[in-house]
């Protein structure tokens, strides 16, 4: 029996396959899928196995955000301390992703709606469906459009004009508008998303993961500096590149006229 409430796969090639499998709810989350996916992305950290995340869903949603039953209905009978809990635990699921150190692609077969698309927004890279759709929808049913990190993250994805409009309004955005305004990396057919999504997956599983995982680092820390700040840490996190072992294996590989063996250290 498996330890979680949804397909988790890892391959041989170093990529982890994640598949929401609720397809009945279009892929809606629970208590427990929560809890489980804020220690799995916790634990991917220390998962030698494991060099990128392949995130998506079953049949026709990638997740259709929180259960109505089984999460919005509780909640409204649960004391304060309880629900302050849960938004906790729905952040932290958030921030392991983006702590992650290991590139996350989604694969947006479906609706990625409420905390599916902050879900989605929190992966690395963005392969949309032409079918497949955004809804950041919090506001619609009477919470704040600021969930889970969205608008932390979605102002520098799209811009605060832009993302202060989807927060705010939380209105459907095809996939043809996602990728005109920078929130999806690519958008193909239905049929070919799982396995584009995969091609990128593999792509940066067999690339150097420790400059990978320093990029993701670098991007999300530099959010908060000014320009100085960013400028100096670059300069010490490359220093610490220019010394290691993948970057060294880059230069025989080079000298060799053969391709680079990187081993992520």
């Amino acid at each position: 029996m498996s330890q979680y409430d949804f397909r988790f796969e890892r391959g041989s090639d170093g990529v982890a396959v994640l598949t929401f499998d609720r397809p009945e709810t279009l892929n809606s989350l629970t208590f427990k899928i929560y809890a489980q996916l804020e220690r799995l992305f916790l634990e991917l950290d220390d998962d030698d196995s494991v060099k990128s995340v392949l995130l998506t869903g079953h049949g026709r949603g990638f997740c259709s955000g929180g259960s109505v039953d089984e999460i919005i209905a509780p909640l409204l009978e649960s004391r304060l301390d309880e629900t302050l809990a849960f938004t906790r635990m729905t952040g932290a699921v958030v921030r392991n992703m983006c702590k992650l150190q290991k590139p996350i692609v989604a694969a947006i077969n479906g609706i990625a709606a409420g905390a599916g698309a902050v879900l989605a927004l929190a992966s690395d890279l963005r392969v949309m469906a032409d079918t497949a759709k955004f809804a950041f929808l919090f506001t619609k049913v009477g919470l704040t459009g600021a969930d889970m990190g969205a608008a932390w993250l979605l102002p520098r994805v799209v811009g605060t004009g832009r993302a202060m409009e989807l927060l705010m309004l939380g209105d459907k955005i095809t996939a043809a508008e996602a990728l005109r305004i920078g929130l999806a990396n690519r958008v193909v057919p239905f049929d070919q998303v799982v396995t584009e999504g995969l091609q990128l997956a593999r792509r940066l599983a067999e690339g150097p993961l420790l400059a990978l995982g320093m990029t993701k680092k670098m991007v999300y820390q530099e959010w908060s500096m000014d320009f100085e700040a960013a400028i100096e840490q670059e300069a010490q996190a490359q220093a610490l590149l220019l010394r290691a072992h993948d970057h060294l294996e880059f230069y025989r590989a080079w000298t060799e006229k053969r391709d680079p063996r990187f081993q992520g250290r």
